[in-house]
């Protein structure tokens, strides 16, 4: 079983979004476990707190490491093992990223909060820093879950059909998935006072398979 490890101040906001659709279905059948760790609980301070004031002046808190330092400890298991820190400043998680880490047993995410995270946990306890953009979000919850669905993807059985895998988008860099389309073959939609006929590209209706494939490449261009 692959085992998704994710260190939070806000655990509910994890389980909510991985109880349902595939993440929920490749739980119940054991192919992989997401589960959120509430940092406050390896605080060793009687209010539980997990951050506090820069060094050097500057607005905001910072986040510890000792709790970080202790929960990483505490969750860890035997085998192999990659644990990741959600940062603005980290390199921007790749499809090839999710495939690598697939191949983990488990994968511990570390996330962020308030104006940054000490950076000794970077340098430490993280075997790597990870974006998933160039933007600033409250928190690296959304990162971590956002990984989490990207990585799962990649766990044999997961998607039921391995084929679903081969022709995604980003499999190859500067590489996208090729439209799709289904029935019905011609729909008829109103714009204002006029009707408008969306219908599916020719080729695909051909039973030219060579014909297809090559559109289908082109597509993905």
């Amino acid at each position: 079983m692959k085992r998704f490890e994710i260190i939070t101040l806000f655990p509910k906001t994890i389980s909510a979004y991985m109880r349902e659709s595939i993440l929920g279905r490749a739980q119940k059948n054991k192919l992989i476990k997401v589960k959120a760790h509430d940092l406050r609980k390896y605080s060793k301070d009687k209010h539980k707190k997990v951050d506090d004031t820069p060094y050097g002046g500057g607005p905001g808190m910072v986040m510890s490491v000792e709790p970080i330092d202790r929960a990483v400890k505490k969750v860890r298991r035997r085998g192999n093992t990659r644990v990741v820190l959600t940062s603005a400043s980290g390199k921007r998680f790749t499809q090839q990223d999710a495939q690598r880490l697939a191949r983990y047993d488990q994968v511990i995410f570390i996330c962020g909060r308030y104006e940054g995270v000490d950076h000794r946990v970077a340098d430490h306890i993280a075997d790597e820093s990870l974006s998933i953009g160039d933007y600033v979000l409250t928190g690296g919850e959304l990162p971590a879950m956002v990984m989490t669905d990207a990585i799962a993807r990649n766990v044999e059985g997961v998607l039921g059909d391995q084929a679903s895998l081969e022709n995604e988008s980003h499999n190859e860099p500067g590489s996208l998935e090729h439209p799709q389309y289904t029935k019905p073959e011609i729909y008829t939609r109103r714009v204002g006072l006029k009707k408008e006929e969306l219908r599916v590209p020719e080729v695909l209706l051909s039973g030219d398979h060579s014909k297809i494939k090559a559109w289908r490449e082109e597509q993905s261009k």
